[in-house]
């Protein structure tokens, strides 16, 4: 089987190519195949490519993409879908094709031709051929209908308990197999097989999450190689997943004038089999009514937030291969289609991306705990032996114990977090030891620590495996320093953003939310996409957001809105159009702009005309949110001195959103709206200044950090002022609180950058550095492995203190990248770049790497007194303004690619 990986539009096909001293390698191999194949939800692909080289100075002077119907055209250089012609240009990223009309199932192959100068010769380089296919497009491509059955059992509120359906189908192929695809989607989880195989199984929870009454998502794979002349049998197993089960917390009701939704409806399955003969014969296998299905398998529930339940005493033999008898099975009704439009899924499926050992086991009477030695996101892989039968092993997660070493669940709520495996009443193995080979397909927990119950021998840890899942992406960063707490926070963040990768970018993954938060990442994102390539689970975000928007243009807190929180704030939708610029700076893509432009300006001018007051924005639903509270069992503050209020917070972000949007304006060619949105900055920044600036003292509002930073870095304060406002930030820092933060999500995502920007770097990396309370080094002292929700997460109320949260990240990664390591993006996508380091007084040096999609860059400086040694990379067809620190500021100079050495005097 050959998986087809699925592209969103933004995406795009890369091709690797060498010569003696040049390549071109490929930027994604998340999504790359062993034969190069792809699908592509699209028929207007687009095409990069990114260069290596030993040899500085490396140009790109002109390009030429083929693109053909046949491997063998593409060799011989034969466009007959396209070929571009010779364009002389450096140009490598997103290059849109302009060939034949492509359709749904087209196949093509490519490669590219360049010209590249190092400043003396010029090199042709060819490269290795590549192949793309295009997947369905429409509607009209489907003869599959969906199919599923109600059954009595089913429980679909509240803890949601929907006994898995095994379907199945057995068909005839008449001939030798030239190709198949297997088009599939199965609501809310699937698995599918053939002939006894399971397709895919290295891939988890599919498909992708999506607002399911705008848009679902199908997969596709190819599965020549698991097809047979004769006789054939399908089988799949279908879960609820999000489409039945979407867990409220009674106390979050929603607040929109809707009941609580608990489901779109019961399991369902769309799957289409299209069989291509040797002979050029056709014939397509689709889901109908003349399937068969039970509810009658082992897997009797697989509640996201509850865990599975395997029952070993149901398993149904051979049901995914042929001659099974399924007599007793019911006949596949057909039912309703889901109400959202079918697509091609735009991002990998989630995968297991790493697996850890236990790292140590204890007993408290008959019960085993293991830990992990890491807060993780997965499920446990088990082999136990020694069972008898009629026996329930069970597993129960938590990411901290109690201080008697049992399992603290309270921070959980209503998530159970359990497994269990019921042994076969009717074990036959030698003394009716049963053995158990085991994981769960359908769920994932948040933890550190298992309690296992149920064993009968002393478990080995060699028989446990800690499967850590989330969507298949590639780390592209790294980062460390002198400073052992900047470093150990910066090992919790990478832990933390992963284990919120879930089709979405979530808040938390182990209690009864585990929602696509969008407060969380405005900011945060930024900083992520150093660390991780994410792309497409970002591009997909952003059409659910605008999947998720109402068509008052209200936006909700909560994407996909699987919780109804349309509250209509600034800050926390505002990551709407934040993250497509982040998707802009950060990979060099515009199409998301292009494509959700309208639905961004739509939700800005809501809040325009829904809340502004005289240039001000009123509107703000969450505050400050989690500041450090006045006492350490509160979630939040209590004390008006702390609390920030407002319209202090929303007409900022209004002013800060409104630039992003002149931004998106100015690139797509619209001038009025770049008028207008730059007018809107101007009237609401003199309303701002006017009503809650104080210009003797400096100081905004009531003087928090947070209300004195936001217009500091969003350019509201009046010139000549900023260093007044500064001192104010500075000195509520150090003398009120110690040289600790003070903010919470909202003024934590400027912090870092701000007090670096205006001269405190040492500040800063105080910040960064302290161990005490508050601060992120203060988690990492009291044994924390990921980022904490709150800052006193070890003591406050465990309604809200969930051990895996990123948002109170802020800017730090940022910082860390950009400030430390000195690394931005002069250009969208790096083909550009900035290297400026900040040597802080304090540090020792820096190491830090980033693989853009324009190359591999590089900066590491070491610090000795007041001595500065630098050695950077910078990719080749792209250039650097360099920034060398000295005693008298910085010295700057464009440097071409490649690895240079600078010494300098601070």
């Amino acid at each position: 089987m050959k998986r087809i990986a699925l592209f969103i539009l933004s995406l795009v096909a890369f091709a690797s190519c060498t010569s003696n001293t040049l390549n071109i390698t490929i930027t994604n191999p998340n999504v790359e195949q062993q034969d190069g194949s792809r699908a592509l939800a699209t028929a207007q692909p687009r095409f990069s490519w990114q260069y290596a080289s030993s040899e500085n100075d490396i140009v790109q002077l002109d390009y030429q993409i083929i693109v053909a119907s046949t491997e063998q055209n593409a060799k011989n250089g034969r466009g007959d879908l396209w070929d571009s012609g010779v364009k002389a240009s450096a140009q490598m990223l997103y290059i849109p094709y302009e060939g034949q009309a492509l359709q749904s199932r087209d196949k093509a192959y490519w490669k590219v031709v360049a010209t590249v100068s190092n400043g003396k010769t010029k090199t042709k380089i060819e490269s290795e051929v590549k192949s793309f296919e295009i997947s369905l497009l429409s509607q009209a491509d489907w003869q599959a209908k969906w199919i599923g059955h109600e059954f009595d059992d089913d429980v679909l509120v509240g803890h949601t308990r929907v006994a898995a359906r095994y379907l199945r189908k057995e068909f005839a192929l008449n001939g030798e197999v030239e190709n198949a695809r297997l088009y599939v989607s199965g609501m809310g989880v699937y698995s599918a097989y053939l002939n006894g195989t399971e397709v895919a199984p290295d891939e988890l929870l599919k498909p992708t999450l999506s607002w399911y009454a705008k848009r679902v998502y199908f997969n596709t794979y190819d599965v020549t190689g698991q097809l047979q002349n004769g006789d054939n049998a399908i089988g799949v197993i279908l879960e609820g997943g999000r489409y039945t089960a979407i867990r409220h917390n009674a106390e979050n009701p929603n607040r929109d004038g809707t009941e609580n939704v608990y489901a779109f409806g019961t399991p369902r399955l769309l799957l289409q089999l299209e069989v291509t003969y040797k002979d050029g014969q056709k014939e397509t296998i689709v889901s109908d009514d003349t399937w068969k299905i039970t509810n009658r398998g082992p897997i009797r529930t697989a509640n996201e937030w509850d865990g599975e339940t395997y029952d070993e005493n149901l398993e149904l033999g051979d049901w995914n291969q042929t001659g099974y008898d399924d007599s007793a099975w019911l006949q596949a009704e057909l039912v309703d289609a889901p109400e959202g439009e079918l697509a091609a899924q735009p991002n990998p499926n989630i995968r297991v991306m790493e697996k850890l050992k236990p790292i140590a086991a204890f007993q408290k009477g008959d019960i085993w705990y293991l830990d992990m030695g890491q807060n993780m996101v997965g499920f446990i892989d088990m082999k136990v032996s020694g069972q008898q039968a009629g026996d329930t092993v069970t597993l129960r997660f938590a990411e901290l114990l109690n201080d008697d070493s049992t399992l603290y669940t309270a921070n959980l709520r209503g998530s159970e977090n359990i497994d269990r495996y019921i042994v076969a009443n009717n074990c036959q193995l030698p003394t009716a030891n049963c053995q158990l080979n085991w994981h769960p397909m359908f769920v994932y927990h948040g933890f550190r620590y298992v309690e296992i119950s149920g064993l009968r021998e002393t478990p080995n840890l060699d028989d446990f495996e800690g499967w850590v899942i989330y969507d298949e992406m590639p780390v592209t960063g790294s980062f460390e320093s002198s400073n052992e707490i900047v470093n150990a926070v910066y090992r919790n963040a990478y832990w933390g953003i992963r284990g919120n990768y879930r089709s979405m970018p979530t808040d938390c993954p182990q209690r009864d939310e585990r929602m696509g938060w969008t407060g969380d990442r405005a900011t945060g994102c930024f900083g992520e996409s150093y660390i991780f390539d994410n792309q497409q689970l970002y591009s997909k975000w952003v059409t659910d957001t605008e999947d998720s928007q109402l068509e008052s243009g209200s936006v909700p807190d909560v994407i996909p809105p699987y919780w109804r929180f349309y509250f209509n704030s600034m800050t926390w939708p505002g990551t709407f159009i934040s993250v497509a610029d982040m998707l802009y700076t950060r990979f060099g893509d515009v199409q998301p702009i292009e494509q959700h432009y309208d639905a961004m300006k739509k939700w800005l001018l809501f809040m325009k005309e829904k809340y502004m007051v005289g240039g001000i924005m009123t509107k703000d639903t969450y505050g400050d949110w989690c500041m450090p509270p006045e006492s350490l069992e509160l979630i939040h503050s209590n004390d008006p001195n702390r609390i920030t209020e407002a319209a202090v917070i929303s007409t900022p972000f209004y002013c800060y959103l409104s630039g992003k949007m002149a931004k998106f304006a100015e690139i797509l060619g619209l001038t009025e709206d770049v008028d207008f949105f730059n007018q809107e900055i101007t009237t609401s920044t003199v309303a701002f200044n006017d009503k809650y600036f104080n210009r003797v003292t400096g100081v905004y509002a009531n003087n928090t950090v947070t209300a004195n930073i936001l217009p500091l870095w969003f350019g509201m304060v009046p010139k000549g002022l900023e260093d007044k406002v500064l001192e104010s930030i500075v000195d509520k820092t150090m003398n009120e609180c110690d040289g600790h933060v003070s903010t919470g999500v909202i003024g934590i995502q400027q912090l870092m950058r701000t007090l670096t920007e205006y001269g405190r770097g040492d500040l800063a990396l105080k910040i960064a550095g302290n161990d005490t309370y508050p601060s992120w080094g203060y988690m990492v002292r009291n044994g924390a492995t990921t980022i904490w929700e709150l800052w006193n997460g070890n003591t406050a109320d465990p309604a809200m203190n969930s051990g895996n949260h990123v948002m109170l990240l802020g800017d730090l990664i940022l910082w860390e990248y950009e400030y430390l390591g000195g690394i931005r993006a002069l250009e969208p996508g790096y083909q550009k770049i900035e290297l400026k380091p900040y040597p802080i007084e304090g540090l020792d040096f820096v190491n830090c790497a980033y693989e853009s999609v324009s190359g591999r860059i590089e900066s590491s400086w070491q610090r000795d007194g007041n001595r500065f040694e630098w050695d950077f990379t910078i990719p080749a067809n792209t250039t650097a303004e360099v920034s060398v620190p000295t005693a008298n500021g910085y010295e700057t100079k464009t440097y071409g690619s490649g690895k240079y050495h600078l010494s300098s005097e601070l």
